[in-house]
């Protein structure tokens, strides 16, 4: 079985982000840092700095980041969006609220054109989410 999981990259705040995600979804978070991975070129500064981290969410779903330490010639690649749809329609519409605290709502959750409830959210970190619940049973958000 072959799984399709995002990967997000930020400039030294990975490990905020992704304690950030992990009070939206659930689940714990795995950390590994640059320090505890000899680097040729890393420098002192960049040691705590988050090579790779790992949420796995009650929900079943994994978000993986790293920082992208400037000392080692790297830069925080662009992210795209990240969707979240189903027909939890309680479940997901809390995510979206609890994505947008200290964000911004870019699209209400709201009854769309094709019948769905839809919303779109830039979160505190500058990710863009988009929110899509399936069938009529949804509630404003």
């Amino acid at each position: 079985m072959a799984l399709l999981n995002p990967y997000l990259n930020f400039s030294g705040n990975t490990r905020d982000a992704m304690e950030f995600y992990a009070s939206v979804f659930g689940g714990e978070v795995d950390f590994s840092t640059f320090g505890e991975m000899p680097m040729p070129g890393l420098a002192d500064d960049d040691r705590d700095q988050i090579m790779h981290s790992q949420l796995s969410t009650p929900s079943g779903f994994t978000l993986m980041a790293a920082d992208a330490p400037a000392s080692m010639g790297m830069t925080a690649s662009p992210n795209g969006t990240i969707a979240l749809t189903g027909d939890e329609v309680d479940e997901l519409s809390g995510f979206f609220q609890a994505l947008a605290e200290g964000g911004r709502i870019d699209l209400p959750l709201e009854k769309a054109p094709w019948g769905d409830y839809f919303g779109q959210l830039t979160d505190k970190f500058g990710i863009s989410w988009m929110v899509n619940i399936a069938g009529s049973g949804a509630a404003d958000g």
